[in-house]
């Protein structure tokens, strides 16, 4: 009985892994034949940053909190953003203004999901992927899914283990043959996913290793140093709304 258990985990568990594999070589072939590059390379500016270090959602947080601070938009803490000034200086702050739509209201939620998914802001992604710096979309949706697919093959096994030892209780020798042969899916899984932390993470950032060293050069001033205004833009690239010290505005970008 136990072995009718057997045979769909241990299938789940190799074809899952063998998927992880085969994403891991792609993505070692689109991203690792770019070198880091030296310095902030031409074209990287803060929503570049943004994008590299935290997604198009981080891009988004910064584009709000930029207009935010130049009178541009209003942030209340309540969950609503308001147009105040409807001219959009770029094209990041027109494809803003748009989303939010024509009564020049509408909830900061919202907006950040709407905006997140523009074509303006996935243009961002795109040409840092082809600079080598970002994760291309493709790869880093395709590693995340094939990870969680051998996390579900595991989790199936061990379900499976638990029936089997259940269903076999009162035979010891039968519940010891069946732990003997799930081990073979649960150690391949257990051991892919810790292959995954070391060859395949880097590929669910949105910055490819080139990126993440060249965050790694980025700075900023010290807590205790006057902050800037674009010393706070560089910080909510980086690190996102924990970086605003304002209670009210941060509590506008997080409000669900």
């Amino acid at each position: 009985m136990w072995v009718l258990l057997l045979i769909p985990s241990c299938a789940a568990a190799v074809f899952s892994c063998l998927r992880l594999v085969r994403v891991a070589a792609v993505a070692d072939t689109l991203t690792g034949r770019f070198p880091a590059p030296p310095g902030r390379p031409a074209g990287v500016g803060l929503y570049e940053t943004a994008y590299l270090a935290g997604g198009p959602g981080r891009v988004v947080d910064l584009a709000l909190v930029r207009m935010a601070g130049l009178g541009r938009l209003h942030l209340a803490h309540t969950g609503w953003t308001t147009v105040v000034d409807p001219q959009g200086r770029s094209r990041l702050e027109r494809a803003l203004i748009s989303a939010i739509g024509p009564e020049g209201q509408c909830r900061t939620a919202q907006l950040k999901a709407a905006l997140a998914a523009h074509p303006t802001v996935r243009d961002i992604g795109d040409r840092l992927a082809v600079a080598g710096l970002a994760t291309p979309a493709a790869v880093r949706d395709r590693a995340l899914q094939a990870i969680r697919h051998v996390r579900y093959a595991l989790l199936g096994a061990a379900a499976m283990l638990v029936l089997t030892v259940l269903l076999n209780a009162p035979d010891s020798a039968a519940t010891r043959t069946a732990v003997a042969w799930y081990a073979l899916p649960l150690v391949l899984t257990g051991g892919t996913l810790l292959m995954a932390r070391v060859d395949v993470h880097a590929y669910t950032a949105w910055a490819a290793p080139a990126g993440q060293t060249l965050l790694r050069t980025l700075r900023w001033p010290h807590p205790h140093h006057t902050v800037t205004p674009d010393d706070l833009l560089t910080a909510v690239a980086m690190c996102g709304p924990d970086a605003v010290a304002d209670p009210r505005l941060r509590a506008a970008l997080i409000h669900r």
